[in-house]
């Protein structure tokens, strides 16, 4: 009989607490909230795409319920960062909060908020560098209320590989990121490396990546590069030492705002005068960087091996033909050869103002 009016008591006890809330122990409530967020940020575009020294649109819009906020006192506050490859830290680009707007480090001059309506997050960017390549974040904070959407920059452009005069695996890591610099370029992420292995790009030595990987593209399996059985791929030599390790590096490079071209003199020259030919002409020996772009991206043809700044010869071919490259288009390497007695062309480049 006891356990029986025990059993009833329980029964009431529990019936007698609102169906929407849990208790725990001592009192501790937990309510279940069953409306959404009063904040949605989202981008209409989840990768855009531009060029070096172009002008681009990170797009970015939220959306907000007026009435979680009351009659509006709280400021939104607008955040852009850049993500870094360890996604552990971020760069900060450009805040907004009414008006206060600040832009930082190498953007600043070159930022600002499209605000095309009172919801519109997007941020502008002008004059793109090299740099500026990779994955942003936008967020909006509005109250205790945020959201956050990931907008992904890729700039048209090339991948080559690179190696100094030292020889091939001579470059540690900050040296690789210095070569790249160097030769008008930036030390090339995977991203870049594999759609340039999509686009064709087959090397057999390995180069460091700018997330501190040392990887290599293999469209044509062989023995000497991971084995002929093996499938075509990017292959992973993972993260080394980033003092002590030396690897090549792998570059990347986009549209110049310029002239390349291939001086008509009529001598062949040494490096020196080489170089003072292109000063005399207006102009400067071009760089690795630019040759490639020149090839790649404006279709650049010439048989002629010709100097350049790193001191090494090279001539591109875009048409494939006898005794220019016969079965392939490619920035062909004749090496670095002594710039005190062997004489060649020279490649030069013109900056606009």
């Amino acid at each position: 009989m006891k356990s029986l009016l025990l059993l009833v008591l329980i029964s009431v006890c529990w019936a007698d607490h609102p169906s929407d809330n849990y208790t725990l122990d001592h009192g501790r409530v937990i309510h279940i909230q069953e409306n959404g967020p009063h904040l949605r940020v989202e981008a209409e575009q989840t990768k855009v795409f531009s060029h070096r020294g172009g002008n681009v649109t990170l797009p970015c819009t939220f959306f907000r319920d007026p009435t979680a906020f009351g009659s509006g006192t709280h400021k939104i506050r607008i955040k852009w960062t850049k993500l870094t490859s360890d996604y552990l830290k971020e760069v900060d680009v450009f805040v907004s909060m009414g008006y206060h707007k600040k832009a930082y480090a190498g953007y600043q001059g070159r930022v600002f908020l499209k605000g095309g309506s009172e919801s519109d997050a997007s941020l502008v960017i002008t004059e793109l560098t090299l740099e500026d390549y990779g994955k942003y974040k936008c967020e909006v904070i509005e109250g205790l209320e945020d959201d956050t959407a990931v907008v992904a920059l890729d700039l048209q452009g090339v991948v080559f590989p690179y190696f100094p005069r030292l020889g091939r695996y001579n470059l540690n890591f900050h040296e690789a990121q210095q070569a790249c610099l160097a030769q008008d370029a930036v030390i090339a992420s995977f991203d870049q490396l594999y759609d340039a292995w999509r686009g064709g790009l087959d090397w057999c030595n390995a180069g460091w990546l700018s997330d501190g990987s040392v990887q290599y593209p293999i469209t044509k399996p062989r023995e000497p590069c991971g084995g002929q059985n093996t499938v075509p791929g990017v292959r992973n030599y993972g993260f080394w030492d980033k003092e002590k390790s030396r690897y090549d590096v792998f570059c990347f490079t986009s549209n110049f705002n310029g002239r390349f071209y291939y001086l008509i003199h009529p001598t062949k020259l040494t490096y020196d005068e080489a170089v003072q030919a292109c000063l005399n002409d207006g102009a400067q020996i071009a760089k690795v960087g630019q040759i490639f772009a020149a090839w790649k991206l404006l279709g650049y043809d010439r048989c002629d091996a010709g100097w350049l700044e790193d001191g090494s010869v090279r001539y591109p071919i875009s048409r494939p033909r006898r005794r220019c490259s016969p079965t392939e288009a490619a920035v062909r390497f004749v090496g670095f050869p002594d710039k005190k007695h062997k004489l060649y062309g020279v490649y030069c480049f013109r900056a606009y103002n």
